[in-house]
């Protein structure tokens, strides 16, 4: 008995030295917290984020990072995703976070928009550039310090008149949009694996054929 004691203290197990496994990939859904706002147009994003979370059966949310997070496996890769609970101005205040904690590249960080110049349902996929005036984008920029991530635009159409774009924009979808939001939706859970693989041609091609 004293022997197995001495052995098990010489070669007992240690995970000293090992390290969790980190993403290496950040979802980022864009949107304003709170069930007032939870079927707004600003909200595409977190519902793009939820769907593919869903999707690939990720564990709960849970309040980190100055937002709502989640870590799973999207085929071979580790991936987190954050929903913001800053609102939609000080965004880069939560991914910024995840981005400085996990060490992450901007070319590892995928965020989910709503844009106003693009027909609704249109998706589409940009590295870098302007905000264009989504202020969400505008706070990404300032805390990561790089424009270089990748966004993948969901289109909810335009007004028609730039004064009523806030209404707009903070206004639930439509009855007669809901069927595209289902399509869309459904997509972005179906074809999200794709966005990590960059292969974003496919991943459009089949969401145009939704």
């Amino acid at each position: 008995m004293r022997l197995a004691r001495f052995l098990f203290r010489v070669f007992k197990p240690s995970n000293e030295g090992l390290k969790e496994e980190i993403p290496v990939f950040l979802l980022v859904g864009l949107g304003n917290p709170g069930e007032k706002y939870k079927k707004n147009r600003h909200n595409i994003g977190f519902m793009a984020v939820d769907a593919i979370a869903s999707s690939y059966g990720f564990p709960t949310f849970k309040s980190k990072f100055l937002g709502q997070y989640s870590e799973g496996r999207i085929g071979n890769h580790k991936v987190g995703i954050i929903k913001p609970s800053t609102y939609m101005n000080e965004s880069g205040q939560s991914v910024g976070a995840v981005a400085k904690f996990y060490k992450l590249l901007p070319d590892q960080i995928i965020v989910f928009h709503d844009e106003l110049d693009l027909a609704p349902a249109k998706i589409k996929i940009k590295v870098g550039g302007g905000h264009a005036g989504h202020n969400g984008l505008r706070s990404l920029d300032v805390h990561l310090g790089d424009k270089n991530y990748k966004r993948v635009r969901i289109g909810i159409g335009h007004p028609g008149d730039k004064n009523k774009v806030s209404g707009y924009v903070l206004s639930d979808f439509a009855k007669a949009d809901q069927k595209w939001v289902d399509d869309v939706l459904y997509g972005m859970g179906k074809y999200g694996e794709l966005l990590l693989e960059n292969k974003d041609n496919d991943f459009m091609t089949n969401m145009a054929s939704l």
